[in-house]
């Protein structure tokens, strides 16, 4: 029996989950407008331990919601992850944030293509486009969305979603559009980090970095 706890921080949702092989175990999320995953964070972590009586020892795997998203809310989740990593002496595993939010919403909502979209501010968004099979299809980029952003995916029907697809709705004027307002969550973290744990896919602690898209800038 492998346990593996999840860490989700790149929105304004502080999100934690604890699983086992075959299922999710609890899930502690806040969302907060001021961004308290600094305060939350190590709290949810020690509930979810508590609520399924495992101690912190047991965890086989440290799994990380990696980015895009924001700096500030992946450097706490990246520090923690890997101070957890170090003392344990076990494995990181590196998660797409946007790939895991494509997993997620598809086992609820059957479109042929699903975009997740992160608010970057103003008109701008850090988005993909995933099949209805979870494969990439368009790579990951941080895009200034107008009226042909997307043009060439909207021959089908596309679900927007996340907390970056609303303020898109009046631009993407499609009737193959579609928008729903969500958050990236560690429950859907779950069948992606079992994957790379079997698989041995892990991360290099030291030298691992957040996959930020974007220079911060001050």
């Amino acid at each position: 029996m492998a346990y593996i706890l999840a860490i989700e921080t790149t929105t304004k949702n502080c999100s934690v989950a604890l699983f086992d092989d075959a299922k999710q175990l609890a899930l502690k999320e806040l969302v907060s407008e001021g961004y308290s995953h600094a305060e939350q964070l190590t709290i949810f972590i020690e509930e979810v331990l508590s609520e399924v009586k495992i101690s912190i020892n047991n965890l086989n795997a440290i799994a990380l919601s990696m980015g895009p998203g924001s700096y500030t809310g992946l450097r706490i989740g990246t520090s923690t992850a890997k101070g957890l990593c170090y003392s344990l002496d076990i494995p990181l595993i590196a998660i797409s944030t946007l790939k895991a939010m494509a997993l997620g919403i598809s086992k609820n909502y059957d479109f042929p293509l699903y975009c997740p979209m992160i608010d970057a501010r103003r008109m701008e968004v850090f988005s993909g486009m995933y099949d209805s099979e979870n494969n990439e299809i368009r790579e990951v980029d941080a895009d200034v969305v107008d009226v042909n952003t997307y043009a060439e995916y909207l021959k089908n029907e596309v679900l927007f979603f996340g907390d970056g697809a609303l303020k898109c709705a009046d631009i993407i004027s499609n009737e193959n559009a579609n928008f729903i307002e969500c958050y990236p969550s560690a429950k859907d973290i779950r069948t992606l980090a079992f994957q790379k744990y079997s698989n041995n896919d892990f991360e290099d602690v030291a030298y691992f970095e957040p996959f930020y898209l974007k220079d911060f800038v001050v």
